[in-house]
C-alpha cells in the first residue's frame, strides 16, 4: 500500500487540488504569457474558491483565446456579452472587462519594451521569497506589486489577489514544513 505524500493542508481537499499543488503551485514561472494567464485566473478567483477556477480553467482558456493577450485586447462589447453567457467560466462582467483591459495593459508594457516577467520578478528581487511558515492573505510586498500593476492600468489585482498569485507562480514559497515540496531556506 502506497501512502499519499504529506502536502500543505489545503491541497488535500480534492484530487484536483492535490494535483495542482504537486505539479504547479509554488513552481517558479518565468514565462510572461503564463504569468499573465495565472494573473487572469487569480483575478477571477477573487471572492471564490480556487477549486472553482481550476474546474473551469479549460473553459477560461477557450473563452479567452488560449490567453493570447493580443486576441483578448481586441475583444469588443459583443465579446463581453458572449462571455456573459458562457457557463464554462465565471460570468462576472467586471472581471471579464478587467481581463480585456489587463491584456491591453500587458501589451502596452510590451510596446514600451518592458518584459512582463522580468519586470515582475524584479519586484521580488529575481528569486523566490521563502515564507516563514505563517501564511498570510496579503503582505506589504503584495500591496506594493498591486499598486505597481494598478499604475500600469491593471484591474482586479488587489493585495490579496496578488499574494495568492505570488504563491501560485512561485515568487513566494509558502509550502508548510510538513509538505513534501517544502525546501528549507
Amino acid at each position: 500500500m502506497t501512502t499519499a505524500p504529506c502536502r500543505c493542508t489545503w491541497a488535500d481537499s480534492s484530487p484536483l487540488m492535490a494535483t495542482y499543488h504537486d505539479e504547479e503551485w509554488g513552481v517558479p514561472e518565468r514565462d510572461s504569457r503564463k504569468l499573465w494567464e495565472k494573473l487572469v485566473l487569480d483575478s477571477f478567483q477573487a471572492g471564490l474558491s480556487w477549486a472553482i477556477i481550476l474546474r473551469k480553467r479549460e473553459g477560461f482558456r477557450a473563452a479567452f483565446a488560449q490567453f493570447d493577450p493580443e486576441a483578448v485586447a481586441r475583444f469588443t462589447p459583443a465579446d463581453v456579452d458572449r462571455l456573459m453567457q458562457d457557463p464554462d467560466i465565471v460570468r462576472s462582467r467586471a472581471k471579464i472587462e478587467a481581463t480585456i483591459g489587463n491584456a491591453q495593459a500587458y501589451l502596452a508594457m510590451q510596446a514600451e519594451g518592458v518584459d512582463f516577467s522580468t519586470w515582475l520578478w524584479g519586484l521580488v528581487g529575481g528569486t523566490p521569497i521563502k515564507g516563514n511558515g505563517v501564511v498570510l492573505t496579503q503582505s506589504p510586498l503584495s500591496a506594493d506589486i498591486s499598486k505597481a500593476l494598478k499604475q500600469r492600468g491593471f484591474k482586479f489585482v488587489g493585495a490579496v489577489t496578488i499574494y495568492a498569485w505570488m504563491q501560485a507562480v512561485g515568487m513566494l514559497d509558502d509550502h508548510s514544513e510538513r509538505c513534501f515540496r517544502y525546501q528549507p531556506g
